[in-house]
Formats: C-alpha cells, structure tokens, sequence
C-alpha cells in the first residue's frame, strides 16, 4: 500500500509551532493549492485548502524559515483523526503529515533562485599609461568556457 502527497503550493497563514508535555515539537500550517481549467473558453481556478503538519526538527525549521503567502514544496502522508467537541459532536479531521518540506521562494539576489561563486578575481594587466587591460582575462575566461551558457 502507498500513502504518499507531494504538494506545491502557498501558506495561507504563519506557522504555528507547538510544544507537547512530552517535549515533542510540532508545526501547524494551512496550504492552497491551485488548479486552473476552461469552462466554455473561459478560465477557472479551483482552489483547494489542505492541513500541513510537521513534527520535530523539521518543525522548528519551518517556523523559522516559513511564513503566510510563502510557495512551498511539501512530501508527507495523509493522516485522518476525530475528536468529541465541547457540544459532544464528533469531528474529524484529514491532514497532511510532513516528512519533507523546501522553501521554493527565490533569493533576493538572483531571480533563478540560486546563488552562482562569483568568477576568480585575478590581477588586471597594466597597458599603457596606467591603463587596465583586461583583454588577457577575458581570453583566458573565453578558452575555459564552452561557449554554452546554460548552468547545468
């Protein structure tokens, strides 16, 4: 048997983490995910709201590093629970147990997301009268690179 989720998606609020008398940690957070479809030539989003909780360490580390309106990959399992409210009723829950979360927010200072080292910094050559001459770098940056520019 499988029981497994993978979600990508936006929080709909702040993280709430938790302590149990047991000292085991927990967070708890909402999730929307979006489909979008045509009706009659016209496009539809359906928005689907799902119950993220996580436990121990990767609980503290989604408090920490996650917030409302943050798109976030989430991998975990459904789980099902029921409980009697204060009136006697019986209600029930279905959530998403997370074994694994990312942030997939992109870093302020690059608009892929990723950090690239910056090229080695090198000496300029002198030309003349004081002037930089770069030409023996950029040369040199040239014959290391194959000419393709995709990262990977």
């Amino acid at each position: 048997m499988i029981n497994k989720v993978t979600l990508i998606g936006n929080l709909g609020k702040d993280p709430e983490m938790k302590t149990l008398p047991s000292g085991a940690v927990y967070t708890r957070f909402t999730m929307a995910t979006n489909e979008s479809y045509q009706v009659n030539g016209e496009w539809q989003t359906k928005t689907e709201w799902h119950n993220i909780i996580i436990w121990r360490q990767a609980a503290e580390r989604a408090a920490q590093q996650l917030k409302k309106g943050s798109l976030v990959y989430v991998e975990g399992k459904i789980t099902s629970r029921s409980w009697d409210d204060e009136n006697g009723n019986t209600r029930y829950m279905t959530e998403i147990a997370a074994n694994t979360f990312r942030s997939l927010e992109r870093r302020e200072n690059n608009a892929s997301g990723y950090t690239n080292p910056p090229p080695p910094e090198e000496p300029a050559d002198m030309g003349e009268a004081g002037q930089t001459n770069n030409s023996g770098q950029n040369e040199r940056y040239e014959q290391e690179s194959d000419g393709d520019d995709l990262p990977f």
